[in-house]
C-alpha cells in the first residue's frame, strides 16, 4: 500500500488565549486581522494588551479566511464579534475583512506591532512575508519614517522557503536548522528568481550535494537578497525581524553574521506583528471616536 505524499511545506496552525485575563473586565476590546498572501493572523487585545490570537493558512477566499481566523481567536473565550469595539484589517487581503471599520497598510501595522513586541528602541524592522519582503525604518513610537519593499518575486520570502522545503523533503520548521548542519558555507544559488533558485537546487541535488548543503546555498541566496534591501533603506539599531521567517534560525543567524548586528529577541510571537499593530491602531481609533481612554 503506497504512502500518501507528505506536504513538507505545511506549517502548523495554532491559537492561544492568555489564561489570566478576562475580557469582561476590559474597557476597550479590539481585534486586528492580518490577511497575508500565505498566512492569516487575528489578534484580540484588551485595553491594548494581548489577550488571544490565532494563526492559520490563508484560503482561496479572503473574507472566509478572515472569519475563520477571528472565530479561532475567540474560541473558548465566550467572546463574540458583537463584544468587540473596533476591528482593523491589514495585510494582502485587508480590504476583504468583514466587520473591519478601517484598513491600514501592513507597513504601518508591522512597525507598530514590532514596537509592541520588541520595545521602543526599535528603529529598523525587517518583515519577511509570504510573497514579499519589507525593510522599514521607524521612530520611538513605532511610526514609519521610510520603507522599501521587494514584491517582484518569491525569492527571499516565506513562499520560496515552502517551495524549497517540498523540493528537498525537509519539514519547513526544520529547514533553517538543516541549513546550518554543514562544515562550511557553499556558494549561494540564484537570488533573482525562485524558479531559477529551484532549478539550480535540483541540479545540485543531482550532482550529489547533500540536502543540508543545498539548503545552505538556498538560505544564503535569500540572505543576500534581504541584505540588499536593508542596505538600501539603511540599517539603524535596534534591528528586529517580524513574520514567520523570523523563526528560521538559518536566515536569522546568517543575517546577524553578515550584517554584524544581532537582531533583538522577540518577547512575543513575531508572526503576530501585523495583526498586533492593527489591533493597537483599532484601540487608538476607537478612543479618538469616543473620547474613551
Amino acid at each position: 500500500m503506497s504512502e500518501e505524499p507528505r506536504e513538507f511545506w505545511r506549517w502548523r496552525e495554532y491559537r492561544h488565549t492568555q489564561p489570566n485575563m478576562d475580557w469582561h473586565d476590559a474597557k476597550i476590546i479590539t481585534t486586528g486581522v492580518d490577511i497575508g498572501s500565505v498566512g492569516s493572523k487575528a489578534v484580540v487585545m484588551l485595553d491594548g494588551e494581548l489577550y488571544a490570537y490565532s494563526v492559520m493558512r490563508t484560503g482561496g477566499v479572503s473574507e472566509e479566511t478572515a472569519i475563520r481566523v477571528m472565530n479561532s481567536a475567540f474560541e473558548g473565550t465566550g467572546l463574540k464579534t458583537d463584544n468587540v469595539h473596533y476591528v482593523v484589517g491589514t495585510g494582502y487581503g485587508r480590504v476583504n475583512v468583514p466587520l473591519a471599520k478601517r484598513t491600514i497598510t501592513e507597513i504601518a501595522c508591522h512597525a507598530r506591532g514590532a514596537h509592541y513586541i520588541y520595545g521602543p528602541t526599535v528603529r529598523t524592522v525587517l518583515d519577511i512575508g509570504g510573497q514579499d519582503c519589507k525593510a522599514i525604518r521607524c521612530d520611538e513610537k513605532g511610526k514609519v519614517m521610510s520603507f522599501l519593499m521587494n514584491d517582484k518575486c518569491a525569492a527571499g520570502t516565506g513562499r520560496g522557503l515552502e517551495v524549497f522545503a517540498d523540493l528537498i523533503r525537509v519539514p519547513i520548521e526544520e529547514l533553517g536548522k538543516t541549513s546550518l548542519n554543514i562544515t562550511e558555507e557553499p556558494t549561494p544559488v540564484s537570488n533573482t528568481c525562485v524558479i531559477f533558485a529551484k532549478a539550480e537546487s535540483v541540479a545540485l541535488l543531482r550532482q550529489g550535494w547533500p540536502k543540508e548543503k543545498v539548503a545552505a546555498a538556498y538560505h544564503l541566496a535569500m540572505v543576500d537578497r534581504i541584505i540588499d534591501l536593508l542596505t538600501k533603506v539603511g540599517i539603524e539599531k535596534d534591528f528586529v525581524i517580524t513574520g514567520g521567517v523570523a523563526k528560521n534560525i538559518g536566515i536569522v543567524s546568517r543575517l546577524e553574521k553578515k550584517l554584524g548586528i544581532k537582531p533583538l529577541e522577540p518577547k512575543l510571537d513575531p508572526i503576530l506583528a501585523g495583526a498586533m499593530g492593527a489591533a493597537l491602531f483599532a484601540k487608538a481609533l476607537y478612543e479618538k471616536e469616543t473620547g474613551l481612554r
